[in-house]
């Protein structure tokens, strides 16, 4: 109880937060560095998923990507462009961050373009759709809620990985964790890690909102549980779908 209670008073003054390299610079710092390396992978990963995902090859490539991509430690990335000329900055934080999220990015793009009915696209082209309008107004809404999918699973697991970024002189909050490792300050390193999974928890709850509003056709508020009683007097059907 001592840690939580040192963490709480650390949350609680004022100075903490509005200091220069206080919580809400590192906050913003925190963000923008999420922000860019998510943009950086979706400017590559969605387009890529898109173009093979329409070609309908490419699905063990697709796989060994993903994996591969998966298994690189974001540390181990940020170490090595530690080494190089592009040194111990944001900008290698940022594109650490990237290839970590471009695995889910890419699966899911493809996924979404590669399940879209094919008798769907074929209906379209019947009525005269050009390739470009195809993929605007039949394929992509089609396929935007595995698309946002991927999307929201990359922007969670970047903002909860960027900490790693404080271990190799980069940004963000986890200068928290790390400067309170330095010291030995229990409470300081349970303040960073409850400010991390806070912000995780907000960024999955915009991310699933966005890919709500979005999402064409008909909705329902996220996050609301869905009723599935039926009508008085109806018999429940069983699980072929025919009433008992």
């Amino acid at each position: 109880m001592t840690a939580f209670g040192d963490a709480l008073r650390y949350l609680n003054d004022p100075f903490n937060w509005t200091r220069s390299g206080g919580i809400l610079d590192l906050l913003l710092e925190h963000l923008a560095i999420s922000a860019a390396a998510v943009l950086l992978a979706a400017v590559l990963a969605i387009p890529g998923g898109v173009l093979l995902g329409r070609s309908t090859r490419g699905a063990g490539a697709i796989v060994v990507l993903s994996n591969v991509s998966r298994a690189v430690p974001t540390l181990a990335l940020l170490t090595v462009f530690a080494v190089t000329p592009i040194g111990f900055s944001d900008t290698a934080t940022v594109l650490a961050l990237a290839v970590f999220a471009f695995p889910p990015m890419l699966t899911n793009t493809f996924v979404g373009f590669r399940e879209v009915d094919r008798d769907v696209r074929e209906a379209a082209r019947a009525m005269g759709m050009s390739h470009g309008q195809l993929l605007a107004r039949v394929e992509f809404p089609l396929a935007l809620p595995l698309v946002m999918t991927g999307v929201r699973t990359a922007g969670v697991q970047v903002v909860a990985t960027a900490t790693l970024a404080a271990l190799v002189g980069g940004g963000g909050l986890g200068r928290i964790i790390n400067l309170g490792f330095g010291q030995q300050d229990l409470g300081q390193i349970l303040a960073g890690a409850l400010i991390v999974a806070a912000l995780a928890l907000l960024t999955e709850l915009v991310l699933v909102t966005l890919s709500w509003a979005v999402t064409p056709g008909p909705r329902r508020l996220p996050f609301a549980r869905v009723h599935r009683g039926t009508a008085a007097g109806q018999p429940e059907p069983a699980a072929a779908g025919i009433p008992l």
